[in-house]
């Protein structure tokens, strides 16, 4: 009986669990789940994690990244392939008698003659010389009835064309006076030129080929352009002589030194600040445009050559060989002292008292004749003129002999050896033309245009060079801040370097200098901002050594409370399929 009772008992208890099966369940998970001390630790370790991952990370990254201003890339990588046309507004005008009748009545018309110059880039370079054909008016008409071509020029008007970069080119009748016979043109000290008319059918064709011939000589020639492009140009088309301009540069500083190495035996006086007020100062007025210009003078003693002059028995002299002029630099410029403090280029001219035992020197060339200036100079560097002191004053027993330099010997020298500095070569003409000499300043209107046009394309081929690098050391080197400063110092030379090449293209040279000077200063600005190497030579390692002491002692805990997490939620989930 007992038996049957118990046996009723268990099948009732199975009947009941058999009927709530989900609550027994809930029960197993809340006696896994509900321990309070857990949660919280779970509830603080995710709180951690998720705070430093969406807060501390970001706030982090932004403020620790490299600023970097946006820089107009795709402009800068277009500069290298530039299409550069330099216009040279040219004004033909025909006197009565210069052409056929039946020409005269086509005119007023404009003639454009382009000629692409061949470079070894991607930069393309043409030359427009655009002619504008007219009659002469009643003025000028009179100015050249005069009977000479200079006193001709004296009186013509000024012409309104007569703006920096523009030539004023005059036709006259072919028989006329003002020009010797065997002559075809004149070129004259201002931008004006004259030039020998023609008869017949082809009168305009052949007094076309004659203005441009002359535009070409009084412009853009040949060695113009090598001075101002250098190594773009083709190997044929460059040569020794093309490399000695100065580099343009906002301001030079000149220093003339007078160098006397014996003092026992020579007391040399120059007037150097006379000298210099009444040659160099008017010369480099002229030169206003290309930068400012600062001058000194000093006086060293026993100060040597560092060459032994050979002596020359048959002369009874000594001599400075060609080959060793170049030995001569480098021992007197250690004594000269005036780069070194100088940001600007520094020109440098010497005149060589020689010692009373090496005199007199003379300066010898490659072939082994005297030079005629008894100088040298020597290019982007300056120049050196050996002076020597008369034999019949060492007829005395009187020491030291005073000496009284001829300034405007030397000065003629110097200002010649400028010329060639600058870049202002001898003119070289056809054998047919008549060049008038230069005005008192020694330098022709048209001499500083060419000037002005060789600094100008060379302005805008050393923004283009020193752009396109800086634009691929900002990209291939990603940690240098950018600031805003400098990036509208890119910005401006870039819009500065399209002004240039409109300005170019209008013909409207004085214009585009100052734009393509512009545009040197601000992109020589930003290419050496201090700024560009505050973090340039911070690599990667030393991020990691300074960052991981201080994320590692937060990041650890908190890796570690998430695995323990994972690893907890691991075995809860195996029991839960126990209880099931």
């Amino acid at each position: 009986m007992a038996e049957g009772i118990m046996a009723e008992r268990g099948r009732m208890d199975r009947v009941r669990g058999d009927r709530h099966p989900e609550r027994d369940r809930n029960q197993a998970l809340t006696a896994l789940t509900m321990d309070p001390e857990k949660i919280r630790g779970k509830h603080a370790a995710l709180c951690f994690a998720t705070m430093a991952v969406m807060l501390g990370l970001p706030l982090w990254w932004k403020t620790t990244e490299t600023y970097r201003a946006s820089l107009p890339y795709a402009q800068i990588g277009q500069l290298d392939s530039l299409l550069l046309r330099l216009r040279v507004p040219v004004s033909v005008v025909f006197i009565q008698g210069s052409l056929p009748i039946v020409d005269q009545q086509k005119l007023p018309f404009t003639v454009v003659n382009e000629r692409d110059v061949p470079l070894k880039c991607k930069m393309k370079l043409k030359c427009r010389f655009q002619q504008a054909y007219r009659m002469a008016g009643s003025h000028e008409e009179r100015a050249l009835k005069m009977d000479t071509i200079q006193e001709a020029e004296a009186a013509l008007p000024s012409p309104k064309e007569d703006t920096v970069g523009s030539l004023n080119i005059f036709v006259i009748p072919e028989k006329s006076s003002l020009l010797p016979q065997d002559k075809m043109s004149y070129v004259g000290p201002k931008r004006t030129a004259f030039v020998r008319g023609a008869q017949g059918r082809q009168a305009l064709t052949v007094i076309g080929q004659r203005v441009l011939q002359v535009a070409q000589s009084m412009s853009l020639t040949d060695d113009v352009l090598a001075a101002a492009l250098g190594d773009r140009l083709p190997e044929d088309k460059r040569s020794d002589d093309k490399r000695r301009p100065l580099k343009a540069s906002l301001g030079y500083e000149i220093t003339f030194s007078l160098l006397n190495p014996d003092p026992k035996s020579h007391e040399v006086h120059w007037d150097i600040e006379g000298a210099m007020e009444s040659f160099v100062q008017p010369f480099l007025s002229l030169f206003g445009a290309l930068g400012n210009f600062s001058m000194d003078s000093q006086i060293l003693y026993y100060a040597m050559l560092g060459v032994t002059p050979r002596f020359d028995a048959a002369s009874s002299s000594y001599t400075l060989a060609a080959h060793s002029l170049p030995h001569v630099i480098n021992p007197v410029e250690a004594r000269l002292g005036s780069s070194a403090a100088s940001l600007n280029p520094v020109i440098n001219f010497l005149l060589y008292v020689p010692e009373r035992a090496h005199s007199p020197l003379y300066i010898q060339d490659k072939d082994g004749a005297r030079v005629a200036t008894n100088a040298f100079h020597s290019p982007r560097w300056g120049g050196i003129m050996v002076y020597n002191v008369d034999p019949k004053a060492y007829n005395t027993t009187k020491f030291p002999v005073k000496v009284n330099v001829d300034m405007v010997q030397v000065m003629e020298v110097f200002l010649a050896q400028m010329r060639l500095l600058f870049g202002i070569p001898y003119p070289q003409m056809p054998a047919n033309f008549v060049l008038a000499g230069p005005p008192s300043e020694g330098l022709r209107s048209w001499e500083l245009d060419r000037l002005l046009w060789a600094r100008t394309v060379e302005n805008l081929a050393t923004v283009t060079t020193t752009l396109t690098s800086l634009a691929e050391l900002l990209d291939k080197i990603g940690n240098i801040v950018i600031k805003d400063d400098v990036a509208s110092e890119v910005y401006r030379a870039v819009d500065a370097v399209h002004d240039a090449i409109v300005e170019l293209a209008a013909g409207n040279l004085n214009s585009a200098f100052h734009a393509s000077r512009e545009a040197v200063t601000s992109s020589e600005k930003a290419f050496f901002d201090p700024s560009l190497l505050h973090l340039l030579y911070f690599p990667d390692d030393q991020k990691f050594a300074i960052y991981i002491p201080l994320f590692l002692p937060m990041a650890v805990p908190i890796f570690l409370s998430m695995i323990k997490i994972i690893l907890e939620n691991q075995k809860i989930r195996k029991d839960i399929e126990k209880v099931d």
